[in-house]
């Protein structure tokens, strides 16, 4: 009984001892109140428990449950150290172990922080010097990432792509190319995706570092040889991006249609030759020929040997292909064909006989074209839905057929479709078929089999060698900086997301300023300046930069010259808006625009929209309401302030280029700040500009 009561005291002393002196009482009157005569015989039991426990309870229980809160502290910061706590044997042998383990995990991360930025240290010098290898390449080489997205570029690729622009002198064909930028604006896309698939195919068959290859013209009127190389992540067909390089062949392409005209001459007058020759000697059996006929003769054949000794010394032993072929397995060509015109014409392939020891010498883009195009005219004007691809060498040649059965068509028709110009995706091409046969040095006709009630057309290709290229030697350059990269673009899928749901990091952005003879874009004032940088991967990139003087064909106003420091005598001569808006538009072309009080800007550029044509329907992003989103109780959110703010100097202030890259340095610092708020993505940051007070601003 004694033990029963003993134990209820204990346990009601140790429930009070964990209570609060309010919750305390509390239970004390409701205990008094139920059963006065058992809390007066528990309750000085208990209290005389609690007495002689409150000790031991600190010590096992409450001190081990704050050494364990604090050790929580260990966990957030390294070199922390725990609180003292009440001295005990246990509490103190435990601190010890604690702080042990925690210096040993300090050391641990140190080792790896060590680590990580040796590695790091590592992976930048190779960057460095492979961007400095490219650099000194004297080929020009692009690479890209899988959406065409350019990663890095050489100087000579720079050179390269200032003689492709419409216009060079204006802003050294910048718009063209740049860190981010899309290949695509100077190269058909379904060229380069030709290419990979040919690249993938190979890969998958096991060849070692195979390439492709295309010819193109581009909006300049050039003609461009462009090899094309895989980036691999290193399973087999896994690509992560390409290489291009490129090769200017106008020159290359312009000697040889001058040669195609001189072999035309040499051929006319050798066959006249023959002709006058053939007439001499049956002239000659009938009677002797006289003095005059043979010395015209021989004049004649002297002049057609110095017309060919002329050619050979011109052309030399070896000229320059104007269209590159490449050496592909035949069998490796019709798979990529059968594909490509299912897609196309949308009709069923078959494979007949292959031979798979024959190897063609052709420029398999054009010639996928010539099939795809073909097939289509089939399908549409004689409503064939099958045809059949075959391929046999014979007599040093390939055959390949492009056989089909049903309605009969003629000699004639056959002879027209080879004379029409291809049409490809609904736009003509400036080649026919023949064009291409010829130019692969072959030869196409059309055939009946009437024992198999099947017609063909029949290209004779020439055959090549089958041998895999031989990779080239891995070249390392010491030293040297990179001169144009960003290698994180390979991480980044542009088809993946939506542009309004990217992260503001991410996104390629196009800085510009203008300057103008005033502020009344609506009241006939104009653009005298625009400058313009990019901002890619939170980099700006000073060197793809534009800076362009335009003529106004109006007068500065001499109040607005010590603003701007442009005078009439800077712009005279200069290209007028018309010839200068191109330019910047296509340097800004698939990026987002940004400005400080952009609104003023945009509406300069809106309002040439009738007489240049051109739209800038990008999204657009304001410093100056970014600046209010990040800052509401900020009186000024002009540029000065702004760049005072963030400790920035301009020594370009009132140069639209020095304005440009000063609110690109201002964006970049205002990109955190709005994380801070919840403003990660573009949509985020235009949806908070809107709702600012200066945001009602129009011009």
């Amino acid at each position: 009984m004694v033990l029963c009561v003993v134990w209820a005291g204990a346990s009601l002393a140790l429930m009070l001892s964990t209570l609060e002196a309010e919750q305390r009482a509390g239970v004390i009157n409701t205990l008094l109140s139920s059963s006065p005569l058992a809390v007066v015989l528990l309750l000085p039991l208990g209290l005389a428990v609690v007495k002689l426990g409150t000790p031991f309870y600190e010590r096992w229980v409450l001190v081990p449950m704050r050494l364990a809160e604090a050790a929580k502290g260990l966990l957030a910061k390294d070199g922390a150290r725990l609180p003292p706590f009440s001295p005990s044997p246990t509490s103190e042998k435990l601190t010890e172990v604690l702080h042990a383990l925690a210096d040993q995990r300090d050391a641990l991360r140190a080792e790896v922080a060590t680590e990580v930025a040796r590695s790091s240290a590592r992976i930048e010098q190779e960057r460095s010097r492979l961007a400095a290898l490219m650099s000194e390449l004297t080929q020009s080489v692009v690479v890209c990432n899988l959406d065409g997205r350019v990663i890095l570029y050489n100087r000579r690729a720079r050179m390269q792509f200032k003689a492709l622009s419409v216009n060079p002198s204006l802003a050294h064909g910048i718009e063209l190319l740049g860190i981010g930028r899309s290949i695509y604006s100077v190269f058909d896309p379904r060229l380069v995706n030709h290419a990979l698939e040919h690249i993938r195919h190979r890969m998958a068959k096991g060849a070692s570092g195979p390439t492709a290859q295309f010819v193109t013209p581009t909006r300049a009127g050039q003609l461009l040889r462009v090899q094309v190389a895989p980036v691999s992540e290193g399973d087999v067909g896994s690509l992560s991006g390409f290489v291009l390089m490129l090769d200017n062949i106008t020159r290359h392409f312009e000697e040889e249609t001058q040669r195609d005209a001189r072999v035309s001459h040499l051929m006319q007058v050798s066959r006249a030759l023959a002709l006058e020759v053939k007439g001499y000697f049956e002239h000659a059996a009938v009677q002797a020929p006289t003095a005059e006929a043979g010395q015209a003769l021989h004049a004649h054949a002297l002049q057609v040997h110095g017309d060919l000794s002329q050619y050979v010394a011109d052309t030399g032993a070896s000229a320059p292909s104007r269209w590159p072929l490449e050496d592909m397995r035949a069998a490796d060509m019709l798979d990529v064909a059968v594909h490509h015109i299912g897609q196309t014409a949308h009709m069923k392939v078959v494979l007949g006989e292959v031979d798979g020891n024959a190897w063609l010498r052709l420029d398999s883009y054009s010639f996928m074209q010539v099939l795809g195009c073909l097939s289509q005219r089939l399908a549409d004007e004689y409503n064939i839905g099958s045809v059949q691809l075959r391929v046999q060498a014979k007599d040093g040649v390939a055959w390949l057929d492009l056989v089909w059965g049903g309605t009969v068509m003629s000699t004639e028709t056959a002879m027209t479709w080879e004379l029409d110009a291809l049409r490809v995706a609904g736009e003509e091409l400036p080649f026919s078929v023949r064009d291409i046969v010829n130019r692969h040095s072959g030869q196409m006709w059309f055939e009946r089999d009437r024992a198999r009630h099947e017609m063909f057309f029949r290209f004779q290709l020439p055959l090549a060698v089958g041998q895999e290229p031989a990779e080239a030697a891995p070249q390392v350059l010491s030293g040297g900086r990179p001169e144009y990269y960003d290698f994180d673009l390979f991480h980044v899928s542009e088809q993946s997301r939506q542009l309004d749901d990217r992260l503001l990091s991410e996104l390629v952005y196009t800085v510009f300023d203008t300057e103008t003879t005033g502020l009344n874009p609506s009241q006939g004032d104009e653009i005298i300046q625009i400058g313009a940088v990019r901002v890619v991967n939170q980099r700006l990139l000073v060197q793809e930069s534009m800076d362009q003087l335009i003529d106004p064909k109006r007068n500065i106003p001499a109040h607005t010259i010590p603003i701007h420091g442009i005078t009439p005598e800077m712009v005279r001569g200069k290209p007028t808006i018309e010839q200068a808006l191109p330019t910047f538009h296509a340097f800004s072309h698939d990026t987002v625009l940004v400005a400080h009080n952009a609104a003023f800007d945009m509406r300069f550029l809106e309002l040439k929209q009738r007489t240049t044509g051109l739209v800038f329907d990008q999204p657009v992003l304001d410093t100056l309401l970014l600046s209010a989103v990040v800052y509401p109780q900020q009186e000024s959110h002009r540029l000065e302030a702004l760049a005072e703010r963030f400790h920035l100097v301009n020594q370009g202030r009132h140069t639209a280029l020095g304005d440009a890259v000063v609110t690109a340095e201002v964006f970049l610092r205002l990109i955190p700040l709005l994380a801070q708020q919840g403003i990660h993505t573009l949509r985020q940051a235009r949806e908070a500009s809107e709702r600012t007070h200066f945001a009602r601003i129009k011009y």
